[in-house]
Order: structure tokens, then sequence, then C-alpha cells
């Protein structure tokens, strides 16, 4: 069995342990989170770990909910939050307006957006879903949970209604205000322990903040990963080589198998901080080899066999990216690093003048992440950078 190894992130792990979970225990409101960034940057593993970790301390947590292009979102979020509501006993409750409630949600679970649903009871479907997650949050409260939604791939929301929807019904949760009965103090206003995790594709930044202005803005705090610098990469890979990894041999007994030094730290090269490359040349290199050390010579000849598909992986991302932005990039990268500043770019890339290129730069690093800008440009995907200079990992140099 391949290793369990977690790099970095974090800032973005002590961001739900040490600021989001208490706050929301505490009745204080804080914004969902909206994690972004290009492919194979761990956006997903990243929430799916802060879900494990919300789980193990036995807080509500959907499973990641996952919108592929054409999904009905209001469907599988309903149908997830249905669970919830399970979980939080609601089914069992006595009241009618929850029966009528879970109802009417259980229509738009089986039935996505439905136009009878809203014409017979003269309710948004949205709105049911909001006002479900406020009786599974008035529930926490009384439980002292904390409930966790992920909503993965949501760029693939192309419907501009729906997608207002989904911000709608879940930011009207996040942000609603309760009053609540507290012994020896009274009654208070409190928000609903309620948090929110949005996981997608830069896109995503244009669509949602962009075109609904500043409410979104209030309710979701923006976060673009880039890669992870080497230091934690090597970090990650340490307890490998110092204590080894168990498994079961051939005969049945156990033994630790190690990594050695330079191995881990060709694997650091490689991958240039990209967690799936990182992963693929950690995965490769676990079996290319019988021996309980892993030698830099197997690392390397895993990286062989999965050279092709790292390339195919960074070839992708640029594939994505407007035109504009690749030819900025190219451009860029044909330069010696201490010339890359705006003016030599947009020369470079045949821009009339040196502000023409200024909107593509913004966007390549305020919303992808990719570069980052100052007197001087760098490569902040250092993957991207490698691929597009004569510095990417081949085994052929």
């Amino acid at each position: 069995m391949v290793p369990e190894i977690w790099a970095g992130r974090t800032e973005q792990l002590s961001d739900w342990r040490d600021v989001l979970r208490p706050r929301l225990q505490a009745g204080l409101f804080e914004r969902g989170r909206t994690v972004l960034g290009e492919p194979g940057l761990g956006k997903s593993s990243l929430v799916r770990r802060i879900a494990m970790q919300a789980e193990r301390a036995g807080d509500w947590v959907t499973p990641q909910i996952r919108l592929a292009l054409g999904t009905d979102p209001l469907k599988r979020i309903a149908a997830e939050v249905l669970k919830l509501a399970d979980r939080a006993g609601l089914p069992a409750a006595r009241e009618n307006r929850i029966s009528s409630l879970l109802e009417r949600v259980q229509t738009v679970a089986a039935s996505g957006v439905s136009l009878g649903l809203r014409d017979r009871e003269g309710v948004e479907p949205h709105t049911a879903l909001t006002e479900l997650l406020v009786e599974i949050g008035h529930a926490a409260i009384r439980q002292n949970q904390v409930v966790l939604i992920h909503v993965d791939e949501v760029q693939n929301i192309t419907d501009e209604k729906l997608l207002s929807q989904v911000l709608i019904a879940l930011g009207d949760a996040i942000t609603r205000e309760v009053d609540v009965t507290v012994p020896a103090v009274g009654t208070i206003t409190r928000s609903l322990p309620i948090a929110v995790y949005l996981t997608g594709l830069p896109e995503f930044d244009d669509r949602s903040g962009s075109r609904k202005g500043a409410t979104f803005a209030r309710r979701f705090a923006t976060t673009t990963l880039e890669p992870i610098n080497d230091d934690d990469l090597r970090s990650a890979l340490r307890p490998l080589v110092v204590t080894g990894w168990e498994t079961p041999s051939e005969d049945g007994s156990i033994v630790a198998v190690r990594l050695a030094p330079d191995a881990a730290e060709t694997i650091v090269d490689v991958c240039r901080g990209e967690p799936f490359l990182f992963q693929l040349a950690g995965q490769r290199a676990w079996y290319a080899g019988s021996g309980d050390v892993i030698t830099r010579p197997e690392v390397l000849a895993g990286w062989g066999q999965a050279e092709q598909e790292a390339t195919s992986h960074v070839e992708r991302i640029l594939e994505r990216l407007p035109p504009r932005e690749r030819e900025f990039l190219s451009a860029m990268a044909e330069l010696p690093p201490w010339e890359r500043s705006q003016g030599q770019i947009a020369a470079k890339a045949g821009f009339a003048k040196p502000t023409d290129a200024g909107t593509t730069s913004q966007r390549l690093d305020r919303v992808r992440g990719i570069i980052g800008r100052g007197k001087v440009y760098t490569f902040r995907h250092r993957a991207i950078e490698a691929f597009l200079t004569s510095d990417w990992p081949s085994l052929e140099q």
C-alpha cells in the first residue's frame, strides 16, 4: 500500500482548526470558504482532509458533493442535506412545519428545480433548502455540533440562475442569526454553526465574484491555491526517510520501507511543488523497487514511467487557458528570469504597448495564481515554468 503523505497547506488546515470551527461553535459568524486553483493543486484533497478532521471531532459532514457538468446542483445538494437532516433527527419531529419542509426538499432531491414545486408551495426550491439548513443548524446548536458542507467542481454550474440560487441558499444559511437561551444569561443572538466549502477552478471567481458582486464577497472568503514549497515537501517525506512506512512483506511479516535521502530530494525536484506530480512521482517510486529502501535510481525509473502522464497534465492546464494568456506565459518563459518585466514580456508577446498586457498579467496572478507580479515577474506555478523552459525534469537530460 502506498504511504499516506500529506504536504503543506498548514494555513488552510489551521484556518479550520483555529478560526472557522471555534468561531462557529461560539456562535460567531464566519464566511464560507471558496478554494480555487488550477487542476492538480489539491483543492478537493485539502477540503476532504478538513472534512476528515471534522468527522473525527464528531461534526456533521456531507461527503464531497461533486457537481459534474450538466448536473442540477440544487438536486445534488438537497439529497445530501436530507441526510444531514436525518442525522439531526428532524424526520422524527412532530411539527407539521418540519414535515412539510422535508417534503419540499425531498421533491427537490428527486426532481431538481421544479416549477410545480414552486407553484404548489409558493416557495422557491432554494428557499426551501435554506430553511432546512436553518433547522439543521438549530439541531446542531442543541447538540453542540458543527455542520460542514463541501461542494466540489463549482465551476460546472454554468446556468447563471442556478448558480445564483445555490449561492443564495448556502449564503443565507451561514448568515442567518437566531435567538437562543443561555442559562444564567438569557436570550442571545448567534449565528448557525454551518461551514460551507466551495472548491473549483479559477474561472468560478469571475462568475461568482464579479457578477454576484459584494454580496458573495461578504459571505465567502476566496483562497487561490499555489504550488507547495519545497521545504514543506521535504518535511512531508522526512518521516519516510527516518522511520519508514510499515508494510506486509511476501512472507507475511511487517517491514519498514524507507526512502533514501537522495531519493526524497529527487521526488521534490521532479514534482516542482505541484501536488499531483508529487503524488504521481511518489506512487511510481514506491512500485519501482522491491527492497526495504527506495533508492534514487528507483525514483528515476518510476518518473520515467510517469513522465508522459505528467507532461500531459501540464499540457492540459495550458490548453485550457485563453490564447492571450498562453502567449503571455510563453513569452515570459523565453526571457531570462532577470528580464521578465511587464514591458519585456509584452514586447516579446507582440503586444502594442506594455499596458496592453496589464489585464492578462493580473488574471494570471490574481485569478489563476500562475505568476507573481513585481518589478520582475516570476512563475509561482513552477511545473508550468519547467514545461515551457528547458528545466522540465526528463530522464533524457
